[in-house]
């Protein structure tokens, strides 16, 4: 995790002019890793609605390999990870 120190020293007001908090940043940088900016606001909203770890972990298995399609294998790990599970609501049973 970056420190807000780090994100201002290197931000840039006419290139970034759109980002101005820690999570579009890291989702900018998802991106640029990926090798997918057209998705940009995809990631930014996974970088604000999913855990940190969890993307950083999928993020390395994504760098680790050679994919040709980094973004689609992203999704997937995120997917085996568990990310998009919503709360599972215990069923009542009638007797």
């Amino acid at each position: 995790m970056h420190s807000i120190k780090d994100v201002l020293e290197k931000f840039n007001p006419f290139e970034d002019k759109y980002v101005s908090r820690e999570f579009q940043s890291f989702g900018v940088h998802l991106s640029e890793k990926l090798q997918d900016t057209r998705h940009k606001s995809l990631y930014i909203k996974l970088a604000k609605t999913i855990p940190r770890p969890v993307l950083e972990q999928a993020l390395r298995f994504v760098i680790d390999s050679k994919a040709k399609k980094k973004g689609a294998l992203f999704m997937w790990k995120l997917k085996e990870l568990g990310a998009f599970k919503k709360d599972q609501k215990v069923k009542s049973f009638k007797f």
